[in-house]
């Protein structure tokens, strides 16, 4: 009976074991233990959960969060309730970071650098899939012939570039020419070298170096060259070469194309002297409307007409309340400066410029309608008065020598006589620094140049008072 007892209990274990077996479900996972990249898009790879005789798969809830773009250990469970328990089974999900950093050099991976001279670090900049910033963790060693780059960011992953140094000097020095290429002079004036400079990349400064070759004849006119040529230590050659053009002077004359350059408000002992010498060595003449300011300057006027330059009458005091606060005001002035010009150069001159044209407004408040009168006036007296017709603007909003130099090309035509306004004034280095480029403009574009004489056709403007 015993027996029977053991073997009925035995039959109904087996018989509910079974039923476990059959009815329990179980999940299982795919990949239970997964590796990704930091920043790489998570994908479940799938379970499966059954029983021998069900499908269990929509009863499992999926807990846990990975955060991709944090380097971690992350947990994942599958959980499924089952009779009176829980099911679980569990994911370990790592996130590393697995990608070298990236190196980028600023300038070529591959530079040339001067005999004796070290390279001078052109810089780089590190990327990183995780780590922001690694540009001062970058280890460099210098050889030789090398500079190697190496970086590891905080998870180990470490890259590395090459920079190659070459020691060696191929190019050439560079000579920059000043002044006019081509350049045109008269013929039996004087060649006046503008200047040049030579620079290395790798030994500087040679402008003392250059050698210069030159066949200008400035007697005989035609075109000639100056070559300029300059060597390194190691033997790299430059040249460049000017070409001079000699021309005969132009007869002075009033047809169209002539400019006519003025200088008012002079002679200064700062700038008179050096638009001379300009003047002088391009073999042009000019007209210097002058004023009585200071007779210790008298020994320029004397040199601009000794010159050939004419040296005409601008006013005594250049005061234009006494000038044109009347008529008897304005003739005094007049006579005073036409006395000190006759008493320093000899020459008793009758050309004359009214102190702010006669188109001027100014003396509308010292003398209505005097204008009016004085440029009638001084016709019937045997003057001449010339006003401008292209205006540097060097006494105005012209603050530089280009603005200059711009007013007054942008002003000449061809198909006028142009009367050309410029200042001799004191410290007025923007006109005296733009001077040679005007009459190389000039000369460069077939205008010819000459002194106002009594013959020349009057510029003049309308009057306004």
């Amino acid at each position: 009976m015993k027996k029977k007892i053991i073997i009925l209990i035995s039959i109904i274990i087996t018989l509910i074991i079974g039923l476990v077996i059959i009815f329990t479900p179980h999940i299982k996972i795919k990949e239970e233990n997964v590796t990704i990249n930091i920043n790489s898009e998570y994908h479940d790879s799938g379970y499966t959960a059954r029983s021998l005789v069900k499908d269990y798969h929509d009863k499992v809830k999926i807990k846990g969060d990975v955060d991709t773009s944090k380097i971690g250990t992350y947990k994942v469970k599958y959980q499924m309730p089952f009779l009176f328990f829980t099911l679980t089974k569990t994911k370990t999900i790592n996130v590393s970071d697995t990608e070298k950093p990236v190196i980028t050099l600023k300038g070529k991976e591959q530079v040339s650098v001067c005999p004796g001279k070290q390279y001078e670090e052109e810089g780089y900049t590190v990327t990183d899939n995780y780590d922001q910033d690694l540009n001062d963790k970058v280890e460099r060693t210098v050889k030789e012939n090398q500079i190697i780059y190496k970086v590891k960011d905080q998870s180990g992953n470490t890259t590395s570039i090459t920079r190659d140094i070459i020691y060696e000097d191929k190019e050439g020095p560079k000579i920059e020419l000043k002044g006019y290429n081509p350049m045109t002079i008269y013929k039996s004036s004087k060649y006046t070298e503008p200047g040049y400079s030579a620079t290395d990349g790798c030994e500087g400064d040679l402008t003392t170096k250059v050698e210069i070759s030159s066949n200008v004849d400035s007697n005989t006119t035609g075109t000639y060259e100056i070559t300029y040529k300059v060597s390194d230590s190691v033997g790299n050659v430059s040249s460049v070469t000017r070409t001079v053009k000699v021309v005969n002077r132009p007869v002075n004359g009033n047809g169209n194309g002539v400019i006519y350059l003025t200088f008012d408000d002079g002679p200064s002992s700062t700038i008179t002297p050096k638009i001379l010498d300009i003047l002088k060595e391009e073999g042009v003449k000019a007209t210097f409307f002058v004023t009585g300011k200071s007779s210790s300057l008298d020994y320029l006027l004397a040199r601009e007409s000794n010159e050939g330059h004419t040296v005409a009458l601008h006013s005594n005091t250049h005061d234009y309340s006494y000038v044109y606060s009347s008529s008897q005001n304005y003739f005094n002035d007049l006579y005073a400066i036409q006395n000190h010009v006759k008493n320093a150069t000899g020459v008793t001159s009758n050309i004359i410029r009214f102190p702010g044209g006669s188109s001027n407004t100014v003396s509308r408040q010292y003398s209505k309608g005097i204008m009016t009168y004085l440029t009638n006036e001084v016709i019937n007296k045997g003057f001449i008065y010339f006003d401008w017709n292209v205006d540097s603007d060097d006494a105005g909003s012209a603050k530089t020598s280009d603005q200059v130099y711009n007013n007054v090309i942008n002003g000449l035509s061809h198909s006028k006589t142009n009367v050309v306004l410029m200042h001799d004034f004191e410290n007025n280095y923007k006109t005296l620094n733009a001077l040679r480029d005007i009459i190389q403009y000039g000369k460069n574009n077939g205008y010819t140049f000459s002194n106002i004489t009594s013959s020349t056709p009057p510029v003049r403007h309308g009057v306004a008072n």
